[in-house]
């Protein structure tokens, strides 16, 4: 009897542990939660502890990564945008070192290339918008259902249309293409890449007008 209430007591301890949140799990949840209230300086600090922990793991740096990119484009003081950028950069690069040929990283990659350009059009337009473009013809060759791939794909094609004059309607469809895969699309954990539809919808609005 002393046996099996022991061996009870063994297996609902095990259970409630495997039920019970990880320490990765709530240290994403939290950084997560804090870059959703506009705390992007320690959600990134956040990111950058579970990196220095989780060395094979990819999405703490990717988060790194995205956030601080993300940063520069709502920055209205274009004078910390370099030091957003590097860090964004440092955080990818070993992310792709991690995993490498990942279309989400490719699309993060594109997205500080872009935000170069926007940084100084004048300076950066041409050296950036090749390797912008590289990055995208990359990921869809991979990921050709990936509606973050296809998304971002067709934003900076309209940004580069809207800045020649061109035609945007191709770009447009292409949008409304990725508002179809964002429906389908289920991302391979809670903290694995999931964003984009809500841009997607808003950029659809307008487009072509």
């Amino acid at each position: 009897m002393t046996r099996l209430i022991t061996t009870l007591v063994v297996l609902i301890c095990g259970m409630a542990f495997a039920q019970a949140p990880s320490q990765y799990e709530q240290g994403m949840g939290k950084a997560l939660g804090l870059w959703k209230e506009g705390k992007a300086t320690e959600a990134t600090a956040i990111f950058e502890r579970i990196a220095s922990v989780e060395k094979n793991n990819w999405l703490p740096n990717y988060y790194v990564a995205l956030v601080n990119t993300i940063e520069t484009f709502k920055s209205k003081d274009k004078s910390k945008n370099p030091a957003y950028l590097d860090k964004a950069q440092i955080a990818l690069d070993d992310a792709t070192a991690i995993s490498p040929n990942n279309p989400e990283l490719m699309v993060v990659q594109a997205l500080i290339y872009t935000a170069w350009i926007v940084q100084d059009p004048m300076t950066n337009g041409m050296k950036y918008s090749s390797k912008t473009m590289e990055q995208y013809y990359k990921a869809q060759a991979i990921a050709p259902e990936n509606p973050r791939v296809v998304f971002s794909k067709a934003e900076f094609e309209i940004g580069g249309a809207k800045y020649w004059g061109t035609d945007t309607k191709p770009m447009c469809k292409e949008v409304a293409r990725s508002i179809e895969l964002f429906a389908k699309f289920k991302p391979e954990t809670p903290f694995h890449p999931n964003w984009g539809l809500d841009r997607a919808q808003e950029l659809l609005v307008t487009c072509g007008k």
